[in-house]
């Protein structure tokens, strides 16, 4: 899979999650989110939620665990996702004829 694949990917699972997601939760999961209400008594629980999510992107990417998972699967990096170009593309790569071998030493 592509740079391409993935930004199509992503397009269509935004989409499909829409504004509202519905989410099960087992019941160390709910624990642990009533103590969070709990102790930072947030408007709604869905704020920590969004705060979760927005935790794990930024250690994924920190970690480098994203670029693992992107590279793997759509041979591409985080940063080739945000600037649309695959770093081939950045650098040029693929532009040019590749040098004659044969003729590389000759004088």
């Amino acid at each position: 899979m592509t740079l391409d694949d993935l930004q199509t990917e992503v397009r269509l699972t935004a989409e499909d999650l829409g504004d509202d997601l519905d989410v099960a939760l087992d019941a160390e999961t709910r624990n642990e989110l009533a103590m969070l209400v709990a102790a930072f008594d947030p408007e709604e629980p869905d704020e920590l939620l969004r705060r979760a999510v927005h935790l794990l992107f930024q250690q994924t990417v920190e970690t480098g665990k994203l670029d693992f998972q992107l590279r793997s699967t759509y041979d591409c990096t985080y940063d080739e996702f945000l600037s649309g170009m695959t770093y081939e593309q950045m650098t040029g790569g693929g532009q040019f004829a590749p040098p004659d071998d044969d003729r590389r030493y000759q004088f």
